[in-house]
């Protein structure tokens, strides 16, 4: 047997196990399953009311229970035993692009190492990108990335009069007030992030997927192994219930 497949099992094992473990449980406490009588009626004379026998099985013996317990216990024991057992020595390498990373790792270390990696994906994922519409530097004075320098003009709205009609000695001039945007400076503009251009995000994507895909492998390799079915559940429930 291989550990894939000792792993496979281990689940339904468990399940039916407990489900066994608890019906017992339950069944054990219903009393009116371990009672049972027998009683039989003789009337004090010849002429007196013949009344037939009563009697009442016993339908539960709590040593057959204990015995049938144990025996499904065993079953989960021996399972559980052979996974860990193998699993002391199921070991494969974590292999990205032919280099060997992690030498002779251990199964369990595989699978938490898988499961990690797919809370790393989401991670990086979300890792914040530079504006694609800005063409991006890396300034080393402020550790970040920034874009070439903009020149914009900052104006000012100036009024002016328009004088619409002159004085008269009647009336006086008609004038009209109007802004007229007047530049009065100039801005310039440079643009920081913190944020990571799409390139490295990509890249570290790349790495996370290969690394997902040899721990994969390596979990494979690990769970092939062929193990040595362990039968310790006997002795050790045996004891107990002696």
């Amino acid at each position: 047997m291989k550990l894939n497949q000792v792993i496979a099992i281990e689940k339904g094992t468990k399940s039916r196990s407990l489900q066994e473990l608890t019906e017992a449980h339950h069944n054990l406490q219903k009393t009116t399953l371990l009672a049972g009588i027998s009683r039989t009626y003789r009337p004090k004379d010849e002429e007196g009311e013949q009344l037939p026998p009563e009697s009442t099985r016993v339908q539960l013996r709590a040593e057959e229970v204990i015995a049938t317990t144990t025996e499904s216990l065993t079953k989960l024991f021996d399972v559980v035993a052979s996974k860990d057992w193998a699993n002391c020595v199921a070991k494969a390498d974590i292999v990205v692009d032919g280099t060997v990373l992690l030498a002779q790792v251990p199964a369990t270390y595989l699978l938490f190492l898988e499961k990690q990696l797919v809370d790393i994906y989401t991670f990086i994922k979300k890792l914040p990108e530079l504006d694609t519409s800005e063409v991006w530097t890396f300034d080393a004075s402020t550790d970040c990335w920034a874009t070439e320098p903009v020149q914009t003009v900052k104006t000012k709205k100036i009024p002016r009069n328009h004088v619409k009609a002159q004085a008269t000695d009647k009336h006086p001039a008609q004038v009209e007030v109007y802004y007229e945007d007047v530049v009065v400076g100039n801005w310039r503009t440079i643009k920081y992030s913190g944020a990571l251009p799409a390139r490295r995000v990509n890249e570290l994507l790349n790495r996370v997927e290969k690394l997902q895909e040899a721990v994969k492998f390596a979990r494979e390799e690990a769970n092939g192994q062929e193990i040595t079915e362990q039968k310790v559940g006997a002795a050790f429930l045996n004891y107990l219930f002696h």
